[in-house]
Parts: C-alpha cells; sequence; structure tokens
C-alpha cells in the first residue's frame, strides 16, 4: 500500500465520520423509534457527579447510538449481512424460513419457582376454585423449526411439573396448540398467537372449566380481517430482531361487541371501552387492537352470560377474552404487572366464581409481579 492511497483512505474515513457527525448534528433529535417499537435516548443532562461515576458518559454513548442517522437501516442492513454469513439468530430471535421465533432462556434465581408457590398461596387465601394455565410459545410449539443446534429450554417439562401444583387445576393449552402446530396459530413477526391460536386457547379454557359443551365452532364466527395490504402488522420480534425484510402479518377478528359492556381502568378510574380499538391498527403496536392493550383492570360484561370469571393475565389474554365474554356474565381481566391490590380480595369483593391465572411461560418466569397473588 502506497503512503498515498494510505493518506487517501484516512482522509476518506476522516471525511466520512465528519460528515455523518454533521448530519447527526442537523438533524432532530427522535422521542421514538417505531421500528423498534420503543423510546430512544436523549442527550443527558450534565452533572459532575455524573461524569464522576461514568452515567454522563454512558448516557452520551446512548444517545449518539439511538440518535444515529438511519439507524433503523442500519439495523435492517446489520441483520441482513449477517443473514448472508450463514447466521440464523439476531438478538434473542430466530429466524425460521418466512417466520421469527423468539428464544426462551431458562429461568434465572428460581423465579419461576417461586411464581408457582405464589399461585399455591393464591389458592390457599381463597375458597374459590384456582386453575392455572401456561401458554407454550412458537420456541416450545415449533420446535422442529428452529435452526439445528438452536438453543431450546424444555418448556413443556415446566409444564408439566405446573400441571401437578397442589390445590391448584391445571389448563392443558399445550396439547391442543401441539395438535394444530401445522396452522397459522402464532404471528410470524410477534410473540403472541394469533386470533386462531387464542381460539384454541380459549376451547382449552373452558374444557378446563368443564364448559367444553358450549365451546362455538370455528365456522359460527363472523372474521374481519386486516391483511399487509390494509394495514401491516410487524410486530415485536420483527423490532427486536432488525429481521425487516419479512412480509407483514395479518390480524384477524372473530367476533363482534354487540351486546357486551367493556369497562377499563387505565388510569385508577372506570371508563367505557371497545372490545376492538380499530384506531390500534394505525398505530406501531397493533397487537393493541384486542381491548386497547395493557392495562390494570378490564371487565367485560354480558346479560346473556354465565358465572363471573377473574383472569389473572398477560397480554395473551387479550385476544382470547372476546370468545369468553360470549359465554361469562362478567369476565375480568387483572394484570399483575400494573394492579396492585390482593386477587383474592377483589375476587370475593366483586362476587366472581372462578380464578384462572393465564399466562405465557416466558412472562411467567420473568415477572416478578407475581408475588402480589400471594396477598
Amino acid at each position: 500500500m502506497t503512503t498515498r492511497y494510505s493518506r487517501f483512505l484516512s482522509a476518506f474515513f476522516c471525511l466520512f465520520l465528519g460528515g455523518l457527525l454533521a448530519w447527526h448534528a442537523l438533524l432532530p433529535d427522535r422521542d421514538r423509534s417505531d421500528v423498534e417499537n420503543r423510546t430512544l435516548a436523549q442527550f443527558p443532562a450534565f452533572s459532575w457527579e455524573g461524569l464522576k461515576d461514568g452515567s454522563f458518559t454512558q448516557g452520551v454513548e446512548d444517545y449518539f447510538a439511538d440518535q444515529f442517522p438511519l439507524r433503523d437501516q442500519w439495523t435492517g442492513l446489520k441483520a441482513r449481512t449477517e443473514q448472508l454469513l450463514g447466521k440464523r439468530e439476531f438478538n434473542g430471535v430466530y429466524l425460521c424460513g418466512d417466520a421469527l421465533i423468539a428464544k426462551v432462556d431458562p429461568p434465572r434465581d428460581g423465579l419461576e419457582e417461586k411464581n408457582l408457590s405464589y399461585v399455591s398461596r393464591l389458592a390457599e387465601r381463597t375458597e374459590l376454585p384456582v386453575y392455572l394455565g401456561l401458554i407454550p410459545p412458537a420456541a416450545e410449539i415449533r420446535k422442529d423449526d428452529l435452526p439445528k443446534g438452536a438453543e431450546s429450554w424444555d418448556q413443556a417439562a415446566f409444564i408439566a411439573q405446573a400441571a401437578d401444583l397442589e390445590g391448584v387445576e391445571s389448563i392443558d393449552f399445550l396439547s391442543p396448540l401441539a395438535a394444530h402446530a401445522g396452522e397459522d396459530i402464532f404471528y410470524r413477526t410477534d410473540h403472541h398467537w394469533t386470533t386462531q391460536g387464542a381460539y384454541y386457547g380459549y376451547a382449552a379454557l373452558m374444557e378446563a372449566l368443564g364448559r367444553d359443551g358450549e365451546v362455538l365452532e370455528q365456522e359460527v364466527y363472523d372474521r374481519r380481517s386486516f391483511p399487509p395490504a390494509f394495514n401491516g402488522f410487524q410486530g415485536t420480534l420483527y423490532s427486536q430482531s432488525g429481521v425487516h425484510w419479512l412480509e407483514p402479518d395479518t390480524i384477524e377478528l372473530w367476533v363482534t361487541g354487540a351486546g357486551l359492556s367493556i369497562t377499563s381502568w387505565r388510569d385508577g378510574t372506570p371508563k367505557e371501552a371497545p372490545l376492538y380499538d380499530l384506531d390500534k391498527l394505525d398505530t406501531k403496536d397493533k397487537y393493541a387492537v384486542f381491548l386497547g392493550g395493557n392495562q390494570p383492570l378490564c371487565v367485560i360484561k354480558n346479560s346473556e352470560g354465565q358465572g363471573k370469571l377473574l383472569l389473572i393475565r398477560d397480554s395473551y389474554a387479550d385476544s382470547m377474552a372476546p370468545f369468553l365474554a360470549l359465554h361469562f356474565e362478567e369476565v375480568h381481566l387483572l394484570d399483575p404487572r400494573y394492579y396492585r391490590y390482593s386477587a383474592a380480595k377483589y375476587a370475593e369483593e366483586n362476587g366472581l366464581d372462578a380464578i384462572a391465572v393465564v399466562y405465557s411461560v416466558p412472562n411467567f418466569i420473568t415477572d416478578r409481579n407475581l408475588v402480589l397473588l400471594a396477598q
């Protein structure tokens, strides 16, 4: 390499970096990335204490990383380059053909055992029947589709352990989902189950409650589809992985809210809410079309239903609740991540008939809020 060529490369590299810096300075800072579905770091306030403990310099580093020009395009290019090099795992997400499947890491610190004990203690604190249903994600149901040699924690063994919990009835979500593994029961770009998968979950829950004879056949439902051409759904795995070249998902709504009354407590006060919030289809988090997304408490009432059910749940239940609402007089959906009151006392004060803890396995083994079940 000649001296002239070396100088040319050095000058070109400096010019490139200088151009990026100038571009960065001219562009307005973004508050949020719709692609990554998260808030972006802003320039930190300076303080001598922050400079001393390193928090200021770390904040500056995070700021430049998040506000880098064309960040979304660069992350997509990085993932595509890694794919061409043979990589199949991208930031904890496996690329499996035309679908993304989230890796499930083994639980740490014994939290999964503690959470099982909290469910047992809930059963001890109430005279109502308590049910536990753990929903296996795509990494378990479609484990044969994972890349060769991919790590896959044995969720089926943990589900079997949970089924033997003393004083708690089991809801078997694993068997029906595994039986229909070839169907579109999970989104390709998101970690949630589809409406099809939620239907099988609803049928499993009704069977555990001894009401399987009431389950409606799939053909009964009036389905409304929102295909990619209309409003494509690019979910959490699309954002997390950087794999941005897959076709968007389709969202289906199977039932209507006719005859139902929905009340939401998003800010601590009761407000009327829709069963399906269609405005969410114009946002990044399109799964929030079901009940409007995450919230501490939601109550669905049906004057023609029978029985009152409390669902202690994560977001998987949002797309299952519309099915259940057709059968129960009241369905109460309580999310321990946001609701801080005793579940046993809530069930007693509201005259409920049964309690079902319904969680996806990845959330159950990592959620530290389930300690509230022991109150």
